[in-house]
């Protein structure tokens, strides 16, 4: 693993990240690179697997699928998957912990959710709402 100054070149190497092309300002997403297809074949088998999974992977590779596709869910997954193996393979005093399935709702804030959420409900209807005490309240418009 000394070949691989980081776990983005090896994810590199791999070819499990995607390609930009840019040219006279415009930018074109090509997928990923060809690369060695026994090796690509073993982190998307993996990723997939663990989609169905109730673990931290099975939880990102649905996030993700669920704004971007299944594909690029895939090769985010298989991402990852590769860079925990290449911090798992260089330092031997590395553990894994799988962070579960709830880490991404973990760390929302949820005063700070319902308060965009209460500000975009405001700009749809027009009518002024805060939230008090983890309730939403409707302010009426003061007559002038």
């Amino acid at each position: 693993m000394n070949r691989f100054p980081t776990a983005a070149h090896l994810v590199s190497w791999a070819k499990f990240c995607p390609q930009v092309h840019a040219s006279a300002g415009k930018t074109k997403n090509k997928g990923r690179g060809g690369g060695n297809p026994w090796l690509a074949a073993t982190p998307g088998n993996i990723a997939a697997a663990a989609a169905r999974t109730d673990t931290f992977l099975g939880a990102r590779y649905r996030r993700i699928a669920r704004r971007r596709g299944k594909q690029k869910a895939i090769v985010a997954t298989g991402n990852t998957l590769l860079t925990i193996a290449y911090h798992l393979l260089t330092d031997p005093e590395a553990r894994f912990h799988d962070l579960g399935a709830d880490h991404y709702e973990s760390r929302i804030n949820k005063e700070r959710h319902a308060r965009n959420l209460a500000t975009q409900l405001q700009a749809a209807t027009g009518q002024k709402i805060l939230i008090r005490n983890g309730k939403a309240v409707i302010l009426e418009p003061e007559a002038a």
